[in-house]
């Protein structure tokens, strides 16, 4: 199973141009099973969405877990999951997080394969990252199906992680800047049963431009006892 994590500044490339089919093409170029989206929506007046979901699903086979509160709005203080068509049978959800800004987490249940994906856009102070991530291991802790955190965790020092075994976290390499990458800000979170088979930060000369951050992708396999 692949599952990416992509944080699109509101479809803003190094251009300032917003270009949404331009995220659209960088989705198409990794071709996973779950996207977990950062910044998916313009953060001012109706906090619009900014991709194109008919499209979306149309021609590349993606629907968007339905997480929203505003009606326009794509996902949940900006996260959003998208996920192939395929997976009808899924529960989404809105995790609540210790906040100072308006931040939070969205998460999909899939049926099968049954595991549970979170996505993530954590705070820009470290102690509310920390409170944050510590809610979130105490959320791992707490379900009886794998769980899989993704996003931007805003977090240059992997030391500050506090996630404890058997959870392990996934770091792809740097992903921020996108035009000189050297923070390694996105990654991913592997609760019980699961382990990465494979893991990068998506390069493409279309990814460079298309926003600040570049795509992480993680191939997952699942230990017999999870399925």
């Amino acid at each position: 199973m692949r599952i990416a994590s992509y944080n699109i500044r509101k479809a803003v490339g190094l251009d300032w141009r917003r270009d949404p089919d331009r995220i659209v093409d960088v989705l198409a170029e990794i071709d996973a099973d779950v996207i977990v989206l950062q910044e998916a929506d313009k953060r001012v007046g109706t906090r619009a969405g900014v991709l194109p979901l008919e499209y979306l699903e149309t021609e590349l086979g993606y629907i968007m877990a339905d997480v929203s509160l505003r009606p326009l709005s794509h996902g949940w203080h900006g996260n959003a999951i998208l996920m192939r068509s395929g997976f009808a049978d899924h529960v989404p959800a809105r995790i609540e997080l210790p906040v100072l800004e308006p931040r939070g987490a969205v998460s999909v249940l899939l049926e099968q394969p049954h595991i549970e994906v979170i996505g993530v856009h954590l705070g820009l102070t470290p102690g509310m990252r920390r409170k944050q991530m510590l809610a979130l291991q105490k959320v791992v802790d707490e379900r009886d199906h794998p769980v899989l955190l993704a996003g931007d965790f805003n977090e240059w020092n992997s030391a500050q992680f506090p996630f404890v075994a058997p959870v392990t976290v996934v770091s792809p390499g740097p992903s921020f800047h996108a035009s000189r990458p050297t923070a390694t800000l996105d990654r991913f979170v592997l609760g019980q049963g699961l382990r990465a088979v494979s893991s990068h930060v998506h390069h493409s000369s279309l990814a460079k431009r298309a926003s600040d951050h570049l795509p992480i992708v993680i191939d997952l396999a699942f230990a017999e006892t999870a399925q």
